[in-house]
């Protein structure tokens, strides 16, 4: 393994994120599927899914000290498998207890897997010594595209949910385990000597990034959950005109990320992030106040842009903190960001259960607005590769 090159490195590490981000989008295709199939309430499938948050909030406490003592390569074996295997067994449970087991374990996979191949990607980016951090996230956003993709087309074919969950959940961890052989050395992402910790706050520069993290994230989710019932409650738009809400916002956000590289690169992680962020901001309040369908559909694409490289950036910039491990400065970002992620959709539906949905989404301006403001204090210069190659 120590002839490996930082190329082939490369295209095994965007594999996993590819493969990450499908599965995700698998999961999320067959989410009515596994409420039908076990005939669950909307409350009980909340429970399934705070169950995985709660496994993936766990591992993310753990897995820093996990890839510092054995590397990025097993983490990425181990919880990239163990990602793909629920996904098999999901029509497969005996009953809600198991389910419930099941999705704990898949959230607790996804959330090692997540910060280890990260962890690889900062090592990839730094044998590189350039920016390569948003092509990366950019593969997982085709990968869940891709993976939406591929359920539509499945269930209009008739094809059995058992069939696609199975083929996706062997073939994705076959992919994991054999991109996994041309991942860097082991030495490129341990820490053998770095000190294992029990729970405890990230440490202060962890946590200012994280906040932006949190602030990004929540906007994000937002938009995930709410831009396409935005557009046919509060504008009346017709289905299939509000359905491109969520892919206006998904494309946009996944083309934006290959081109973050670029101008990483050359304008630096500051300028870019404090722009980005403004966009979001002036989109979506422009989206908000125009209401109309163009210009919620053209908003909603920009916000994607703004959005597009926060995780990219934030989590280079944490793997670069001195003193602290790249896989436990990227697992405190991201846990404070994931749990921004969750807590962003329910506290904008209150909002919009009392003033409307339309004043609920001026959350996502306030936030990106935030996000801007807090970008020079949160990225002081520790980001080495963000000027030109």
């Amino acid at each position: 393994m120590s002839r490996i090159t930082p190329v082939a490195a490369r295209i095994a590490t965007k594999a996993h994120f590819f493969v990450s981000g499908l599965l995700f989008a698998t999961w999320g295709v067959h989410v009515p599927t596994v409420k039908a199939h076990y005939a669950l309430s909307e409350s009980a499938l909340a429970g399934l899914m705070l169950a995985s948050g709660i496994g993936a909030l766990i591992a993310l406490t753990r897995v820093g000290h996990w890839v510092a003592k054995h590397g990025a390569r097993p983490v990425v074996m181990a919880g990239g498998v163990a990602v793909a295997a629920p996904l098999v067994l999901l029509l497969g449970m005996p009953g809600y207890i198991a389910m419930l087991v099941l999705m704990f374990t898949f959230g607790l996979a996804t959330g090692a897997f997540d910060v280890a191949m990260n962890a690889e990607a900062v090592a990839v980016e730094h044998a590189y010594a350039r920016p390569i951090m948003s092509s990366f996230h950019g593969f997982f956003s085709l990968g869940g595209m891709i993976g939406a993709g591929i359920g539509s087309l499945v269930a209009s074919a008739g094809i059995a949910p058992t069939t696609h969950l199975l083929l996706a959940g062997v073939g994705g961890g076959a992919v994991i385990l054999i991109a996994s052989r041309w991942m860097l050395p082991d030495e490129a992402t341990h820490s053998p000597d770095a000190p294992s910790e029990g729970f405890s706050l990230p440490p202060g520069p962890i946590l200012l990034l994280g906040l932006l993290a949190a602030l990004g994230l929540l906007g994000e989710g937002a938009m995930y959950d709410w831009s396409t019932l935005y557009m046919s409650k509060e504008l009346g738009s017709p289905q299939a005109q509000a359905a491109l809400a969520y892919g206006a916002f998904s494309a946009a956000m996944a083309t934006a990320r290959f081109g973050g590289d670029w101008v990483r690169a050359h304008v630096g992680p500051e300028p870019l992030l404090r722009a980005s962020a403004w966009l979001a901001a002036v989109a979506m309040s422009a989206a908000l106040l125009i209401a109309q369908p163009w210009a919620a559909l053209l908003g909603f694409a920009l916000v994607g842009i703004g959005f597009s490289n926060v995780v990219p950036v934030l989590f280079t910039a944490a793997a670069r903190i001195p003193g602290i491990t790249p896989a436990r400065g990227i697992a405190g970002v991201s846990s404070c960001g994931y749990l921004g992620f969750m807590i962003g959709p329910p506290v904008i539906g209150a909002i919009a259960q009392h003033w409307g949905l339309g004043i609920g989404l001026f959350v996502v301006a306030v936030f990106a607005a935030l996000v801007a403001l807090l970008t020079k204090r949160a990225l002081r210069p520790r980001d080495t590769i963000s000027g030109a190659s």
